[in-house]
């Protein structure tokens, strides 16, 4: 991949919830590096925009692609090399609750085709470095800490080195210091190239770490070059 790879690329795609019309007209391009925050009140399309990325939604009209997949093609059997080339983080976390770090990070693994032990063990190894968390490998998520348990889910988004990562309110569930733990960890994995995707409704988050903003607002995906121009129009 080369500097300024566009991983993600939408072009009058139209989003829905069964047979709900959720977003209209959505065109959207992200590159290698990319942060971009979106922005939406609730049921405003937010999760629905990720969820088509990333093969919960069906895709249904316009064009889409991510990296080298044609969203409007795709099918379930090509969910797994999909989800290869991404990572999502959820709010909830949704770690497997009766499972340690590294057994849910080998679930993972497993799902999406790597079979070799040590290359699986290898690689658990550098992500929760990556994050911080080489000493909780055996851990249960309840074991951890609210920070600790997001980390886990991001190091889980790291395990097959996504070209972008789809995160969906990771900082919802945790308090404003952890929050910016969670914002400075993801600012420095797209220092190292990974687009990230973030959709919040934190708007000290938006000012404390500033970056460009897309916003879901009246079935429509309007962008703000800037906080600035952002706050301006909400007033």
């Amino acid at each position: 991949m080369t500097k300024n790879t566009k991983i993600i690329s939408l072009s009058g795609v139209s989003i829905f919830q069964q047979d709900n019309l959720v977003l209209s007209d959505v065109n959207l391009e992200i590159f290698e590096g990319d942060f971009i925050y979106l922005i939406g009140k609730t049921g405003s399309g937010k999760s629905s925009l990720l969820k088509v990325l990333y093969g919960e939604l069906p895709f249904e009209k316009g064009i889409g692609m991510l990296s080298n997949f044609d969203l409007s093609k795709l099918k379930s059997a090509q969910l797994p090399l999909l989800r290869r080339e991404l990572g999502i983080v959820f709010q909830d976390f949704q770690l497997l609750q009766d499972r340690s770090v590294c057994d849910n990070l080998v679930f993972v693994l497993k799902a999406t085709g790597w079979k070799n032990q040590i290359e699986m063990d290898n690689r658990i190894n550098e992500v929760l470095k990556m994050v911080n968390l080489s000493t909780k490998l055996h851990k249960l998520p309840f074991e951890l800490s609210g920070g600790e348990q997001q980390r886990v889910a991001i190091a889980r988004a790291l395990l097959n080195k996504p070209a972008v990562i789809l995160a969906d309110e990771p900082t919802g569930n945790l308090d404003p210091q952890t929050s910016d733990d969670i914002l400075k960890l993801l600012h420095q994995i797209c220092l190292n190239g990974t687009a990230i995707l973030m959709a919040t409704h934190d708007y000290r988050i938006l000012a404390k770490y500033p970056s460009k903003i897309i916003r879901c607002i009246g079935g429509k995906l309007v962008s703000h070059v800037s906080l600035n121009e952002f706050m301006e129009e909400v007033g």
